[in-house]
């Protein structure tokens, strides 16, 4: 409003000067009264001080618009560079979380390259463990066929021998039975002989027998093993085991080093071990009894008492 107020006063001063000269130039109108005149100086002398302060607020608003532009533009700039820098910083965020994202990704790779590095070793160990496996396996299968071929060998010189051991056995006892058929006189003293014999061995067997069995027993494992012979298997399975029962005295029975020593089935055997106090004492004529192979050794078992076993050695001759 003052604005406005400003501009209006000096346009109706400069009017008023712009219409007086023209009323000045016509003196003959005695209706006009000069006295006058000067009631309008001092208007004039008060107009360029008017518009003094006038350009003083236009120039005071036209700094203060340049002022507030300034500060819009400011303002306007500040914002911008805001924007700018958080787009920066937006886009240096995004960077990284984008290399994070990819480094992670490459270790992840890395790791599951390395897993699956891991169990391919590993399943090569296995293959290479198997295969050397494999191949013991085989080693072992060869050296067992050799082993057994060596044990068939053996067997078959046992065998051998067994059945010569027999054979001769067998020309003794013809021999012998010839002898007694055209010798009567001699048999009946070879009988008495037996008898004589029979009572000495009966003693003998009598030297052996336990005071309290099952504390002075001890099996083949006790003794730290059987290392005498061993029977082939086909002849043990013709004459020995459960199934074959016989009886001692049916057969040829010696004392050596102070033990009897009875044979059957084509070989020789002896106690190693005394016999239980509370068996009967004849048993080893009177009782049945059979030789049984038990893991670690052979072993005299009486069918009166099964629960017992003496421990036997076996001899060829």
């Amino acid at each position: 409003m003052f604005l406005l107020l400003g501009f209006g006063v000096p346009a109706f001063a400069g009017q008023d000067q712009q219409e007086k000269p023209k009323q000045e130039e016509h003196p003959a109108k005695p209706e006009q009264k000069p006295q006058e005149k000067p009631a309008n100086q001092p208007k004039q002398q008060a107009q360029p001080k008017q518009q003094q302060q006038h350009a003083q607020q236009q120039a005071k608003s036209q700094q203060d618009q340049q002022q507030k532009q300034q500060q819009q533009e400011q303002a306007n700039a500040n914002k911008q560079q805001q924007q700018h820098t958080q787009q920066q910083a937006k886009s240096q965020q995004d960077q990284q979380q984008k290399q994070q994202q990819q480094e992670q990704a490459n270790a992840n790779k890395q790791q599951e390259q390395h897993a699956l590095q891991q169990a391919k070793s590993q399943q090569d160990q296995q293959q290479k463990q198997q295969q050397r496996d494999n191949s013991q396996k085989q080693e072992q299968q060869i050296a067992k066929h050799q082993q057994d071929q060596q044990r068939q060998g053996q067997q078959q010189q046992q065998d051998h021998s067994a059945n010569q051991s027999q054979q001769q056995a067998r020309e003794q006892q013809q021999q012998h039975s010839e002898q007694q058929a055209h010798l009567q006189p001699v048999h009946i003293q070879s009988q008495q002989e037996q008898h004589r014999q029979e009572s000495e061995q009966r003693g003998e067997w009598q030297q052996h027998r336990a005071s309290n069995w099952q504390s002075e027993h001890r099996d083949w494992q006790q003794r730290g093993g059987y290392n005498g012979y061993r029977i082939p298997q086909d002849r043990y399975d013709g004459y020995f085991g459960s199934g074959h029962s016989f009886r001692i005295y049916s057969y040829p029975v010696v004392i050596v080093g102070g033990y009897p020593r009875f044979q059957y089935g084509g070989y020789w055997f002896s106690l190693a071990d005394s016999w239980p106090e509370y068996w009967s004492n004849n048993w080893y004529d009177d009782d049945d009894v059979y030789i049984n192979y038990s893991g670690d050794g052979y072993y005299l078992y009486n069918r009166r008492y099964p629960r017992d076993r003496i421990a036997i050695n076996v001899y060829l001759d």
